[in-house]
């Protein structure tokens, strides 16, 4: 209801039957707006979406016991976290493998761009978060279809330098309406009006942040893939089918 009150909501605002409560706003809602942008309501999970491909693999072609499968899985993809200093974070590579080189690479220009503005977001977790799961409620899963066709799948998002992102401008969206935050049903509704300078670049760092997220994901399921193919004894195609999409 706070958020159907902002002046610049584009008809209406729909929740999905899982919404539930988040900063300023509700996670499982659409949220359409006209002429501003609610960094808070986008979240601090940018890009977090799912990428699932589709194998030539069939239920039958599976292990009877899929513990080796499972382990293999872990063992290709950094996932958790290591919170405690001077320890290192096992949700982060040590060394990045050649596939996370060159999909960073392939981010540098606009990294350097949102950087250069803003060099806060430098210290942050993104050439070493490229390619790893992260916690919460990501996961990556071996599953069949209804016809048991055998399908690799994963949810993840922009890891830590998508969380940095976010929160800076959620505290910029805050320190911009610092005189009229008061007028606001909940100080995280702040927003950017469109044409402000804060507002191109938030739109810029977003676009970036689900470029990282999406390429987040691809690196992940080209481990996951040959992961499986070193314990699976049948040959295998995965690009059948693939579907790799936002939902934040």
């Amino acid at each position: 209801m706070n958020t159907a009150r902002m002046p610049f909501i584009y008809r209406h605002l729909a929740v999905m039957p899982d919404v539930h409560l988040g900063k300023g706003s509700t996670i499982g809602s659409v949220i359409p707006t006209q002429g501003a942008i609610i960094p808070a309501a986008v979240g601090v999970d940018i890009g977090c979406g799912m990428m699932a491909v589709r194998t030539t693999l069939s239920a039958q072609d599976l292990p009877d016991q899929l513990f080796e499968l499972r382990s293999a899985i872990e063992r290709a993809v950094p996932h958790g976290r290591t919170s405690k200093r001077n320890q290192r974070d096992q949700g982060a590579w040590d060394t990045p493998p050649v596939s996370v080189d060159s999909m960073w690479a392939s981010l540098v220009p606009g990294f350097e761009r949102i950087t250069g503005k803003y060099a806060r977001l430098k210290k942050t977790n993104n050439y070493k978060h490229l390619g790893t799961l992260g916690t919460g409620n990501h996961f990556i899963e071996v599953c069949l279809d209804q016809v048991d066709r055998v399908w690799f799948m994963l949810h993840s998002g922009s890891r830590g330098v998508g969380n940095a992102i976010g929160t800076y401008f959620i505290e910029l969206a805050q320190a911009d309406m610092r005189h009229h935050i008061a007028n606001l049903p909940d100080r995280d509704l702040a927003y950017f009006e469109e044409g402000s300078e804060h507002f191109e670049d938030y739109v810029e760092a977003v676009g970036w942040a689900q470029d990282y997220a999406r390429r987040n994901r691809a690196v992940m399921m080209q481990n996951v893939i040959a992961a499986a193919r070193k314990v699976i004894a049948k040959p295998f195609r995965a690009d059948v089918e693939a579907v790799n999409c936002h939902h934040n």
